[in-house]
């Protein structure tokens, strides 16, 4: 990377902490970020799985939308149900260009406190949140108000003893349910918790002001259970279990049909539209969209990364891979990308072109590791 691009890196309020742990720091979107710590990728991914993980995502976009109709607004630029949020539930939507493309998906939450009540919620991704967040405001101005927070940290606590961790100090975080929000006090500090993540697994994320983020951070890894993890694990846990990465399962030039994501979309919406590329993203509901993206198990030992090439049994192109590697809990490769519809059946043979070379697969459900979020 060039020196001139690596001295406009971000930093998270965590980097010394990340330093300090002896993490491997990386480029991405825009940020010095940890892609490893001494303890290796594969045990960071498995002892996420088996235990709990803290992830620095201080990087994601966090922002305040709000008006005197705000849910109906923001209903103009996604296709969720807003409408049908109650306070403290947290829905996962896209924000959609006029051809159906995804610009991003987000989490939109509904805050429960007093005061809130025409308040959304938004956390955007890293590489989109300026550009997210100025098509956001530019859209509803004069409708809603945009307020980035500048001033939270993020940090994710995954894995199945996340919610004994956390418990320690909120008692109240064991009673939320999977997709729910609410504001506590972690050891005198104010902070939001979201009971969410993208690794599959139970667990929390917690926007905390940036002055109090390494007090709160290191009250967590203290605990036994808990380990610092990087961007690496984070991207093998996502695609094990079945989550898109926007940029590379998902852009601009796909629809959320085409993305396997007709659920975030749900009935009041489909029978009343409005929302960007709504007439073509409903057609294709309807009529099946041209491509479709799918779980792909490679059948040899070789990963297949993304970009690769598939292929049908007649050596004719048919997609291609968007996120590929070796999946540590599945203990194996696994892969995502997007197939002609004719070929998205679970099982169908498909040939990867891996170095110029023909490698068996097959369409493959998805996840490949069960999702284990906490269900109340």
């Amino acid at each position: 990377m060039p020196d001139t691009a690596a001295e406009n890196l971000k930093s998270t309020p965590l980097e010394a902490l990340h330093v300090g742990l002896g993490a491997k720091m990386v480029p991405f979107a825009g940020y010095n970020m940890p892609v490893q710590y001494p303890l290796g990728v594969l045990k960071e991914h498995l002892h996420t799985r088996d235990q709990a993980g803290l992830f620095d995502v201080s990087h994601m976009g966090q922002a305040e939308l709000t008006g005197p109709d705000v849910d109906a607004a923001l209903e103009t630029l996604v296709p969720g149900d807003l409408k049908g949020l109650k306070p403290g539930q947290i829905r996962y939507t896209l924000l959609l260009n006029e051809a159906g493309g995804i610009i991003d998906d987000l989490m939109v939450t509904r805050p429960a406190e007093v005061g809130k009540e025409n308040t959304l919620y938004l956390v955007v991704n890293a590489a989109c949140k300026d550009g997210d967040f100025a098509h956001i405001a530019a859209k509803l101005k004069g409708r809603a108000t945009l307020a980035r927070h500048e001033d939270a940290a993020l940090l994710a606590l995954q894995g199945p003893k996340a919610v004994a961790v956390l418990s320690k100090f909120i008692p109240a975080a064991a009673l939320m349910g999977f997709m729910t929000s609410r504001v506590d006090t972690f050891e005198d500090v104010t902070v939001r918790l979201f009971r969410s993540g993208y690794t599959g697994e139970d667990g929390y994320e917690i926007s905390v002001p940036v002055a109090a983020a390494t007090s709160v951070a290191n009250a967590l890894l203290a605990e036994p259970s808990v380990q610092a993890i990087g961007l690496g694990a984070r991207d093998s846990l996502r695609l094990e279990a079945g989550l898109c990465l926007y940029g590379s399962d998902i852009d601009t030039a796909t629809t959320p049909s085409e993305a396997a994501l007709n659920w975030v979309i749900g009935t009041r919406r489909r029978a009343e539209g409005g929302f960007p590329g709504a007439a073509k993203i409903l057609d294709q509901i309807k009529n099946g969209a041209p491509k479709k993206r799918v779980g792909i198990k490679p059948l040899g030992k070789a990963p297949a990364r993304a970009h690769t090439e598939i292929q049908d049994g007649n050596g004719q192109s048919i997609g291609e891979i968007t996120s590929g590697g070796f999946g540590p809990s599945f203990n194996g490769p696994v892969a995502m990308g997007y197939v002609t519809s004719a070929f998205a059946k679970i099982g169908t043979p498909v040939t990867l072109i891996v170095r110029g070379q023909p490698h068996p697969a097959e369409i493959a459900a998805l996840p490949f590791v069960p999702h284990r979020y906490f269900k109340s």
